[in-house]
């Protein structure tokens, strides 16, 4: 496609918004914001920024409005896709400070790669265009933890979770004996595991990255203190 879809959904979104809605304080404000973030190192520069504030206490909870809930109606236009586990204390939008219409989220328990998980990705990545998809794993994993569990102390997982610990498995096994703790062992190889298989999985995605238009990158969350680092 010639034409980013970026562009053409902020168009049609201030078109249909335009017929209906007057032009207001709130909205003159949002036109003066700089542009979202067009290139992956601009997108993870933002999402850093935005977990120094979190991590600070000086949150801004931008797009998070009555205004913002009346522009997006139209249209969404978010700068990153997000894979990230299902965990609640890991809400993407909250430790990135960003708000509505800003993350594609994707959250499923050991942020895990399937195929529904990856249709979702690639329809945001086919949408919206945005210049980074991000797979964030986070600090004390129970999902890692589960699977660490059996494969040391042997036994099945109850119900579906078996599912999880099934694909997790051969991620974690080969880091299971290396020095430090398996579980964070575990957390860290999930993460670049999961950057892997989206690379490897979809054609769609692979594209966009060696055409330049998208950037593939893996973080860490850290429980105690907040914190977001780039593995």
């Amino acid at each position: 496609m010639s034409i980013g879809r970026r562009s053409l959904l902020a168009a049609a979104g201030a078109t249909a918004l335009g017929a209906t809605i007057a032009p207001t304080a709130a909205g003159a404000a949002r036109s003066q914001e700089p542009p979202p973030p067009a290139t992956a190192d601009e997108a993870i520069a933002e999402l850093l920024r935005g977990n120094r504030r979190f991590v600070h206490g000086t949150t801004r909870h931008p797009h998070q409005n009555v205004a913002a809930i009346h522009r997006l109606a139209a249209a969404q236009d978010p700068f990153v896709i997000t894979l990230g586990c299902a965990d609640s204390r890991v809400p993407s939008e909250i430790l990135f400070d960003q708000g509505l219409g800003d993350i594609f989220d994707n959250r499923v328990a050991g942020n895990i790669v399937d195929d529904l998980l990856l249709g979702s990705i690639e329809y945001a990545a086919e949408h919206f265009e945005p210049p980074l998809l991000l797979v964030l794993g986070h600090e004390r994993c129970g999902a890692i933890s589960a699977t660490v569990d059996i494969l040391r102390d042997g036994g099945e997982a109850p119900g579906h979770i078996a599912a999880i610990v099934e694909a997790l498995t051969p991620i974690v096994e080969p880091v299971l004996d290396r020095p430090g703790d398996p579980v964070e062992n575990g957390v860290r190889a999930n993460v670049r595991a999961q950057v892997a298989a989206l690379l490897a999985q979809s054609r769609i995605i692979r594209e966009k990255v060696e055409a330049g238009r998208m950037g593939v990158a893996g973080a860490r969350y850290d429980l105690d203190t907040g914190k977001v680092t780039l593995l």
